[in-house]
């Protein structure tokens, strides 16, 4: 429901109203037209939302909503080809102010020109969605996915990242295989949609919004605001869903206990198939409980009409022939401009469930087939940004698989921007000179300026994890974007082989950016399998290390040194070895904190051995090398008195500064 004030609720509700619409009309050249309540002709315009079909509660849509309207206007037709429309609803509240609402933004498919009237024909930005996409490798967390479809489509995101996350399987990662049937960012989106146990809408401000089903009513309908209302006589629930898994082949069931309700089939989903699957059973389990909390009455309802209801609102309804005890929810309005509205509410009947409609399931069988001739391609989009510096960088891993000995190709354009480092640089030249007899000669001097230099990026390729020590690509960068295209033939490859190319990026002399979807690659040939397998269990993990600037010292050490193991069914954390060859380190300040990283839950303290090869610089007033070659702490100091001047006798004079000491525990004085 779009958020107003209770005084427009008062006055909703009241026996009377005065109201009226509006509306905006900007074309695509920004010329821009405004009409008003009597520019409408009587009983023409009309606005559609739905978030479920005609037949059953669903998840994951993506349904479109419709604008209609005849205005008395000689706007040229010809120039209304996607121009936007903006319609507004206006409330005089009791004190005479007005409040306001918006009721969608539009885009124009269809305008046709009468004698004296326009007639419009427009849709909300859903239909932005339908969008070729070619996704057939990738990962990323739902936000990534929806982050991404959005930037492509040009349509804002209403939720932030955080509220994206606490939806149900909101952080969990999520990855796509190959040969799904997602065919546009549409597809995308509902399957993403499907996952966090929403819907998708296109809000009143023209953002995509995903929406869950919930239990609290928005307003009351009393019988005095319905011309005329059906209700079923039954409850719709749910306490099942079924997936099918397209590795196994099979429909999967879950179910809660009592499972004595309806089963809501997902289908085949791109992003289930992803994983163990204990992960596939968490995910789906969580997609259960969001629909569990269906628990609405089907309707169909004429009424006086409120425009600040919205598709998945939910509602109660007294009087008459309504159960005020039970609850609706809203998946289809239609408001009539200066007219009644139409509510309805879809859901099948529990009891009618029979046993066998358990089963009754979108089993899709597995396509893993090769043709004679026929050319594979595996596509890869990045769902998430890169910054790269001076560590290698892995940007994609493409996995593919070949039936056949054959050989493959790797073609990727990747855009990006670079910002180079300043440098210092010195020339050398000569300058005339006249002395003060008039002498003309000439004297060298020394020109030092700074200025931005250019930068270097080096393109690392793995195959398997083997890098191709004989191919190197290199690319000298000046500041500012930057399009690179990289060709890589893949010979070779081995018959009934799962293969997978990584590519990793390296900059000297300053940052490379790389944005959401800024990559595209593909890896082609023949005899590769058009289809997903089971997961291998293999498990990469990627660490980059930057630089560590240590002051006041020169430093070197042998390795990092971590471990790490999985073990089932109980994990054990245990550190990672990660062997490093030796890294010059500038004369910075120094703090061993600053090496502590955590690697899930275990705190890994890194440790520095030294080298005698290479002996570094220390304070020799604190630390000393004992009989063993090793370094240690000098825990006993020797302070000698120096003599003073006196009248008479001898005076010995000593000082210690305990300042550079945490503690001292023991002073003890000798004399000789």
């Amino acid at each position: 429901m779009y958020p107003v004030s209770q005084a427009f609720m008062d006055a909703i509700e009241s026996n009377t109203r005065k109201y009226y619409w509006t509306g905006t009309i900007v074309t695509k050249n920004k010329k821009e037209y405004a009409f008003g309540n009597e520019d409408i002709v009587k009983g023409s315009g009309y606005i559609t939302r739905q978030c479920c079909g005609s037949n059953e509660i669903e998840l994951g849509t993506v349904y479109a909503a419709e604008m209609g309207i005849t205005l008395f206007s000689d706007i040229d037709r010809y120039t209304l080809d996607e121009a936007e429309v903006r319609i507004y609803f206006h409330l005089v509240l009791p004190d005479g102010t007005e409040e306001s609402i918006p009721m969608g933004v539009f885009e124009v498919s269809e305008a046709n020109r009468h004698i004296k009237t326009l007639e419009l024909k427009a849709y909300d930005y859903m239909l932005r969605f339908e969008k070729a996409l070619k996704l057939t490798a990738s990962g990323g967390t739902a936000y990534s996915f929806l982050l991404m479809a959005s930037t492509e489509c040009d349509v804002e995101l209403a939720q932030t990242k955080a509220e994206i996350e606490a939806m149900p399987n909101g952080k969990e990662t999520l990855g796509i295989y190959s040969d799904n049937d997602m065919e546009s960012y549409r597809d995308l989106i509902f399957y993403v949609a499907q996952l966090l146990g929403c819907v998708c809408q296109i809000n009143r401000e023209g953002k995509l919004e995903l929406i869950p089903y919930g239990i609290s009513p928005v307003a009351e309908v009393t019988s005095r605001h319905r011309f005329d209302s059906s209700y079923s006589d039954f409850v719709t629930r749910y306490t099942a869903v079924s997936s099918t898994n397209l590795i196994t082949e099979e429909s999967e069931y879950y179910a809660l206990d009592p499972d004595d309700a309806l089963t809501l089939n997902l289908g085949v989903n791109p992003l289930l198939q992803f994983g163990l699957k204990t992960t596939r059973a968490r995910l789906i389990t969580n997609i259960l409980n969001a629909i569990a909390v269906v628990d609405y009455v089907p309707f169909d309802s004429t009424t006086i009409g409120n425009p600040a209801f919205d598709p998945m609102d939910v509602l109660r309804f007294s009087g008459g022939h309504a159960d005020d005890k039970q609850l609706s929810c809203i998946t289809s309005i239609t408001y009539k401009i200066n007219g009644k509205h139409s509510l309805k509410c879809v859901g099948k009947n529990p009891k009618l469930a029979a046993a066998k409609s358990k089963n009754d399931k979108n089993i899709t069988g597995l396509l893993n087939q090769i043709e004679a001739g026929k050319i594979v391609v595996y596509n890869f989009i990045n769902a998430s940004p890169f910054t790269i510096g001076s560590s290698n960088t892995e940007i994609m891993a493409i996995a593919f698989t070949s039936k056949e000995e054959t050989t493959a190709t790797f073609l990727a354009e990747i855009l990006f921007e670079v910002t180079n480092d300043e440098v210092e640089r010195t020339v050398h030249g000569t300058v005339p000179t006249v002395d003060e007899e008039g002498t003309e000669g000439s004297k060298e001097i020394d020109f030092t300026f700074s200025e931005v230099g250019q930068s270097e990026l080096t393109v690392t390729y793995k195959m398997n994890d083997e890098e191709v020590k004989t191919f190197y690509p290199k690319k000298t960068c000046i500041n500012g974007k930057h399009i690179l295209t990289l060709f890589l033939p893949i010979t070779q490859v081995i018959a009934n082989s799962e293969n997978t190319l990584s590519v990793y990026f390296k900059m000297t002399g300053g940052t490379l950016t790389i944005g959401e979807s800024q990559i595209r690659a593909t890896i082609s040939g023949q005899g590769l399998v058009a289809g997903i397998g089971d997961w291998n269990g293999r498990i990469s993990i990627s660490e980059t290390i930057d630089r560590i600037p240590i002051a006041q010292t020169a430093f070197g050490y042998d390795a990092f040194i971590d471990t790490a193991a999985i073990v089932f069914p109980r994990i054990v954390l245990r550190p990672i070895t990660q062997p490093l060859t030796r890294i010059p380190i500038m004369e910075s300040e120094f703090t061993y904190h600053r090496l502590n990283e955590r690697v899930t839950a275990v705190e890994v303290i890194k440790t520095f051995t030294m080298d005698k090869g290479f002996p570094p610089h220390y304070d020799q007033t604190i630390i000393e090398v004992n009989e063993d070659g090793a370094f240690c702490m000098i825990s006993d100091y020797v302070f000698i008195s120096a003599a003073g001047e006196i009248n008479a006798g001898q005076l010995q004079h000593l000082t210690v500064d305990t300042a550079p000491f945490e503690r001292v525990e023991r002073l003890e004085v000798t004399t000789c």
